[in-house]
């Protein structure tokens, strides 16, 4: 395929997008049918059906991806009259593409267009979800450090931060930290660093509960603030599992360091990539 028409075939799949006023975005199938080079639309309609077929037995909503919808369209004489349509997302250009004509040769390039696209959008997604864990898990760390600033100042020592967190734990995960290690094969590092998003963020719920009771309440010896600290991690613990969330019984995430660490090195080589002229 020459290097123009490709541009122009990108050109023209771009051009045909919308977005929701949510930001949101789609593009209408009536559209895509021309750029797919298809002269009929009861014969793309059959393109869509196998598409949303697709979606389906790939596990996703069919309607998240493929939503009804109408326009108005010239018929001459100044009329005109409602027609059905169709919302799509990338993902469902992407299975339209997959299940069209690949002798055509807008097909064949709207096949691996799509394809390249929707890869870009997951691994962005990735992206921010790799993100959103590394701010979870800073987040928990300071929690953790007022706390320990908290006993220190309310009890005369910080020595028993660690026996408090650790009740904590037990408390959350009905499993000691030893016993949560070895579940997850962790050896030599924080359990926190290998604990998925959900966890991160009801750790850290449960701890600044802590630290406000510990404060308004004035407590001032070991017994009080881990009694506290148990009943909020426990409180947290009834509230994941009436959601169907059991603590001990999810997956460990990668260390969440090396996340990290390949999250800012990914930075340095996109910013290297995109200095651009001097």
């Amino acid at each position: 395929m020459e290097r123009q028409l490709i541009y122009q075939l990108t050109n023209n799949f771009e051009d045909f997008a919308h977005k929701t006023d949510e930001g949101v975005e789609f593009w209408l199938a009536r559209d895509l049918q021309k750029l797919l080079d298809y002269t009929q639309w009861r014969n793309f309609e059959q393109v869509i059906q196998k598409a949303k077929t697709a979606c389906e037995n790939s596990g996703f909503k069919v309607l998240d991806h493929f939503a009804d919808a109408s326009k108005m369209v010239g018929i001459g004489s100044g009329a005109s009259k409602e027609i059905s349509d169709i919302m799509l997302t990338r993902y469902a250009c992407y299975l339209i593409a997959q299940n069209g004509d690949s002798r055509k040769e807008s097909i064949a390039f709207a096949q691996t267009y799509f394809a390249i696209q929707t890869r870009k959008a997951e691994l962005i997604e990735q992206k921010l979800l790799e993100q959103e864990r590394v701010l979870a898990r800073h987040k928990l760390a300071q929690t953790e450090k007022e706390l320990s600033q908290v006993i220190y100042e309310q009890t005369g020592g910080n020595d028993d931060f660690a026996l408090i967190r650790s009740k904590g734990d037990q408390a959350l995960f009905n499993h000691t930290t030893a016993q949560m290690k070895i579940k997850w094969n962790i050896k030599n590092k924080p359990l926190a660093d290998f604990m998925p998003t959900i966890l991160l963020k009801a750790k850290d719920f449960a701890t600044e509960i802590t630290i406000f009771n510990a404060k308004q309440n004035e407590m001032t010896t070991e017994n009080q603030i881990s009694n506290e600290h148990i009943t909020n991690n426990k409180t947290v613990r009834e509230t994941l599992i009436s959601r169907g969330i059991t603590p001990e019984n999810l997956p460990p995430e990668e260390d969440v360091k090396k996340v990290e660490r390949k999250l800012h090195s990914d930075k340095k080589k996109s910013l290297k990539k995109n200095k651009g002229f001097k």
